[in-house]
C-alpha cells in the first residue's frame, strides 16, 4: 500500500499542532481492510460512467449493489442510462460512503475504479444469490427481461477515512483483505461498554496512552485488532486507539481482551478492582 499522506499545516496558524495521544504503531486495520469493512457495510453508491451521447462525459447514478467473491454485483436495466454507458464503454467507478450524523467529510468512502460487464452463462445463478441475499426486495424485478446482473472487476481502489487519512491500495492487499469479523456486533460491544463500563474506558486511556487522568472516555469503534475512544481532556475531545493482545475474532474474544486489559491497567496505574 502507498503510503498514507497526511494534510499540511494550517496556513497563517500559531495553534501548535498537537502531538497523537497514542503511537502511530498501535495495531489497526490497513486501508484495504478498512475498505472491505466499508463495502461489507454499505450496500449502496454512486457509480460513475461515461456517457454515450454527450462526448463521454463522467455520468454519476445512484446504485444499490451486492457481492459476489469480492466483487461489486449489480443488479441495473438496459433501459438506464448507465447501463448504455457501460455497453459503450466498461470503464467505470463505484464510490461507497459512510452515513452518520457527523461532518460527512470526516467519515470514510472508497472508489472502486474497474470495468463492469454483463454476468452471463452458468455464473449467473451464484451471481443472483448473492445479490439477493442483500436486497431480496429485488426479486420482484430480477427476472423482468431488460434487466441483467453486472460485475464490477475492480483495478484500483482508493481508501479515504477521513481528513488526512488516505492512500491508494495495491491490488495485492486488496485481494487479500477480509471484512471485519465483529462488524455484525461491534454496535452492541460499543454501547454495552460506553453503558456499563465508562470506568474502565476512562483507566484505559489513563493507562496506555498519553492522555493523563481525564474526566470521561467514550468509546467510538472497536474491531479485530483494538477499539478507539474519544477522551476528554483540556485540550478538547481527542481521539486514543487501544490494541488488544491478539486479534479478536468475535464479542467473546472482546470480553475476554477488555477484562485483560483493564486488571493490568488496573496494576500500572495503582488502582484497586
Amino acid at each position: 500500500m502507498s503510503k498514507p499522506r497526511r494534510h499540511g499545516e494550517p496556513r497563517d496558524s500559531d495553534t501548535p499542532r498537537q502531538e497523537p495521544l497514542y503511537a502511530d504503531d498501535v495495531a489497526s486495520p490497513s486501508h484495504a481492510e478498512h475498505a472491505r469493512s466499508l463495502i461489507q457495510r454499505v450496500d449502496m453508491g454512486v457509480l460513475s460512467t461515461q456517457h454515450a451521447e454527450l462526448d463521454g462525459h463522467p455520468y454519476g447514478s445512484m446504485v444499490i449493489y451486492g457481492l459476489h467473491e469480492g466483487a461489486p454485483i449489480l443488479l441495473i436495466s438496459g433501459l438506464a442510462e448507465h447501463t448504455k454507458n457501460l455497453e459503450a464503454s466498461p470503464r467505470c467507478s463505484l464510490l461507497i460512503h459512510e452515513r452518520g450524523p457527523e461532518n460527512p467529510l470526516a467519515l470514510s468512502r472508497v472508489t472502486l475504479v474497474g470495468e463492469g460487464s454483463k454476468v452471463v452463462g452458468p455464473e449467473r445463478e451464484a451471481v443472483a444469490a448473492s445479490f439477493l441475499s442483500r436486497h431480496p426486495d429485488a426479486s420482484y424485478y430480477a427476472d423482468f427481461t431488460d434487466f441483467a446482473y453486472w460485475r464490477i472487476d475492480v483495478t484500483g481502489v482508493r481508501y479515504i477515512g477521513g481528513f488526512g487519512r488516505m492512500s491508494w491500495v495495491e491490488p495485492e492487499p486488496w485481494a487479500k483483505a477480509e471484512p471485519d469479523p465483529l462488524l455484525d456486533g461491534a454496535k452492541h460491544i460499543i454501547d454495552h461498554m460506553n453503558e456499563d463500563h465508562a470506568d474502565a474506558l476512562r483507566l484505559y486511556s489513563e493507562a496506555f496512552s498519553r492522555s493523563g487522568p481525564v474526566p470521561e472516555a467514550v468509546m467510538t469503534g472497536v474491531d479485530r485488532y483494538g477499539f478507539e475512544m474519544s477522551v476528554t481532556t483540556e485540550q478538547g475531545a481527542r481521539p486514543v486507539r487501544i490494541a488488544f493482545d491478539a486479534p479478536a475474532t468475535d464479542s467473546t474474544a472482546v470480553r475476554k481482551a477488555m477484562v485483560t486489559l483493564v486488571k493490568r491497567a488496573r496494576e500500572q496505574l495503582g488502582v484497586e478492582s
